[in-house]
């Protein structure tokens, strides 16, 4: 699977800021002329990834927390409390 390789590449960056993404990680990724990417800054890096595979990590991010707990609820207890300390 794709995510398990390392594909190495240099681009230069033109004029009017356009990238071109190199045959081979556009091969190794597969995508194809029309495929919608995100792009973010994290950490001083850019970040190009599609929006399901931003989807699919959000879900796993999720699926580690167990079950009965609510996250909600324990920012809504850590707001109570820091307003009663103020």
């Amino acid at each position: 699977m794709w995510h398990d390789r390392v594909v190495d590449a240099t681009v230069v960056m033109g004029q009017q800021g356009r990238v071109v993404i190199p045959a081979a990680v556009r091969a190794e990724l597969e995508l194809e002329p029309g495929t919608e990417l995100r792009l973010r800054v994290e950490g001083g890096r850019v970040v190009l990834e599609r929006p399901t595979d931003a989807i699919a990590a959000l879900k796993a991010l999720g699926a580690r927390i167990p079950a009965g707990r609510s996250l909600v609820d324990e920012l809504i207890e850590e707001r109570r409390a820091e307003a009663a300390r103020e």
